[in-house]
């Protein structure tokens, strides 16, 4: 979560709301780390885990991401929890609760929906404050 909260750290710097992401392969090395890139790119899916599951597949030559982890300052909103599911990650690991668009347990349970084919493990609230802390300042600043 350290790294995934330096990425986020980062993308805040570049004017970006700051989430980061990283994946995990299964021996717990790091396959892939990004935060989010909407505003720079100009693309509504740059969110941090969408760019790090993408990396992560082309590092493993392969879209299937079984035996990884997903690691992720906020909850996933519906389509990084849906792109979690349909990557087949095996566990995905999130710090502060999205109460506006979470689809990993709070608003949504997405991840966890039992009609669909794959359920990855879902832990919550590892270092939840200061993730949550991170995005405080920012947009305390913005305010």
């Amino acid at each position: 979560m350290r790294l995934a909260l330096a990425q986020a750290d980062l993308a805040a710097e570049r004017g970006e709301v700051p989430v980061g992401a990283v994946v995990l392969g299964p021996e717990g090395e790091v396959l892939a780390a990004a935060g989010n890139d909407r505003e720079a790119s100009a693309d509504p899916t740059a969110h941090a885990e969408i760019l790090a599951l993408r990396t992560a597949a082309r590092a493993r030559g392969e879209w299937r991401l079984t035996g990884c982890t997903l690691v992720v300052t906020l909850e996933p909103c519906t389509m990084c929890a849906g792109a979690a599911v349909l990557a087949r990650v095996d566990r995905v690991v999130y710090g502060a609760v999205d109460e506006k668009a979470g689809a990993a347990g709070s608003l949504w349970d997405v991840i966890r929906d039992r009609r669909l084919n794959h359920r990855p493990e879902v832990v919550m609230g590892v270092l939840a404050e200061d993730c949550a802390a991170v995005l405080r300042r920012f947009f305390t600043t913005r305010r």
